[in-house]
């Protein structure tokens, strides 16, 4: 009996040495219990070991092995091949950002943006470590939870149009990520942080699309911290104009 197989469509691109990318076709033996990740190692393994992308914990917890699934931001790892029957399926890399060789993209700008909004706590003051740790209640901790699931897959940008037109945006998962630490009651750095979300390449840059929450696979729902992020701005700015030397801390 002949083995059951899928094909996989796979952009092949060195920039230095192509002109633009290409797809390269794989027939790879299907598992109904194989992700693309899965069919990708096989094809690095068996079939061409140039073959280049990013990967390492296959449990959706490192956010490394994100890719354009049939032109859907998709964690490798987490997209069953037996989704996508009879094929064949189209992996390509993460759109909006530069390749670097094949299925791997330059993910500095990510990352410059990511330091922007200062994703940890700031504390005008520690207290001295026989103090203990700073505790929270149940509700503290639930109030920023959501939020810090980010894994910094970076889906949510390959998602979002507007980051496709406007690569200044400081984009979903940053604003997430600055959003959850100004909830955290441990943190007393929303004067710096805040500013940075509310600038004009910051939360007002988004039209609510909305697609970002659509493909996170953590349930982050940057969408919504933007739109939060939008109403604080609002009020910080109404409060600048009520008490001119108050405002929030």
């Amino acid at each position: 009996m002949a083995e059951e197989t899928i094909t996989l469509e796979v952009t092949r691109y060195r920039p230095r040495e192509d002109r633009e990318p290409r797809a390269q076709a794989f027939t790879v033996p299907y598992r109904k219990d194989w992700v693309v990740l899965d069919a990708l190692n096989h094809i690095k393994d068996r079939v061409d070991g140039t073959l280049t992308y990013r990967w390492s914990c296959r449990m959706g917890v490192c956010g490394s092995c994100g890719m354009m699934v049939n032109g859907v931001p998709k964690l490798t790892c987490a997209a069953f091949l037996r989704d996508y029957l009879p094929g064949p399926i189209r992996v390509e890399p993460l759109a909006y950002f530069p390749v670097i060789r094949d299925l791997v993209v330059d993910i500095e700008d990510f990352m410059g943006k990511l330091r922007r909004v200062m994703p940890w706590i700031i504390r005008r003051t520690e207290q001295p470590l026989t103090a203990g740790e700073y505790r929270q209640t149940p509700a503290q901790l639930e109030a920023y939870k959501q939020f810090s699931m980010c894994i910094n897959c970076m889906l949510c940008y390959a998602a979002c149009p507007v980051y496709g037109l406007s690569p200044l945006f400081i984009g979903p998962a940053a604003i997430a990520l600055g959003y959850r630490y100004n909830l955290d009651s441990r943190d007393e750095g929303y004067h710096l942080r805040q500013p940075i979300l509310a600038e004009a390449v910051g939360v007002w840059q988004c039209t609510f699309v909305g697609e970002c929450s659509a493909v996170c696979p953590k349930g982050v729902d940057p969408a919504a911290a933007i739109q939060r992020s939008k109403v604080a701005g609002a009020k910080d700015w109404f409060l600048s104009i009520l008490l001119p030397r108050g405002g929030r801390s």
